[in-house]
């Protein structure tokens, strides 16, 4: 089943309590109801801080550090991410929609209730991190790497995952069903737990004999 469609930034039920952000982003810094709009954070350290209900548009963050941050409840916009430091950060009830996370480390992270939309993961360090109740929605995952990650309830719905890892992956109710595309670069056997087609399945047989250690022979 398909997540509900992106919200509208005028449709968030905290939209009429956002202020326009102003000033510079700290360390262990507390930010609630803010919209952040068209900002540039560059080698910034943002590190320990909290963000709550609160709105990204048009936003880059060009390496940087905010490792164990927390997202409870943001939206995310046409955001850029660039080499930054997201590690063992704490994201809850958010979504993010045309949002590009090109060599992002995310390590470590907890996800719940989480929804992607139209967004681009490239050379994404997810390893290690527990996604629960997450979506990607039309998105393209570009050799990310999920090693040992816990994906509870995780849905794919109209994305591509090109070279994904999936290396001591867990798995729990993960639905690969209407996955655009599955190419799996490593990590094979830890798929279980997932579901996949019946096409998918055929399509992945020559690497699970791989696996396996079959020899396939038709003479």
């Amino acid at each position: 089943m398909r997540a509900r469609s992106p919200r509208e930034l005028a449709k968030l039920p905290y939209a009429h309590r956002l202020t326009p952000f102003t000033g510079e982003m700290e360390r262990e810094g507390t930010y609630e109801w803010l919209h952040f709009d068209g900002c540039d954070f560059e080698d910034v350290d943002g590190g320990s801080s909290g963000f709550t209900e609160s709105a990204f548009s048009s936003v880059t963050f060009t390496r940087g550090r905010y490792r164990r941050s927390q997202f409870d409840d943001i939206w995310l916009h046409t955001v850029r991410m660039v080499g930054a430091d997201l590690a063992e950060t704490t994201w809850m009830d958010s979504e993010c929609n045309e949002v590009v996370l090109a060599g992002t480390e995310l390590s470590g992270s907890h996800m719940n209730r989480v929804t992607f939309y139209n967004c681009k993961f490239d050379s994404v360090n997810a390893r290690l991190a527990k996604l629960r109740n997450v979506a990607f929605v039309d998105c393209l995952l570009r050799d990310v790497d999920f090693g040992g990650a816990v994906l509870t309830n995780v849905t794919f719905p109209g994305s591509t995952l090109d070279r994904a890892h999936f290396d001591n992956a867990k798995m729990t109710k993960v639905d690969l069903r209407e996955a655009a595309g599955l190419s799996i670069a490593s990590g094979l056997e830890a798929l279980r737990g997932a579901t996949i087609s019946t096409y998918q399945l055929l399509d992945m047989a020559p690497a699970l004999a791989q696996v396996l250690g079959l020899t396939v022979k038709d003479e």
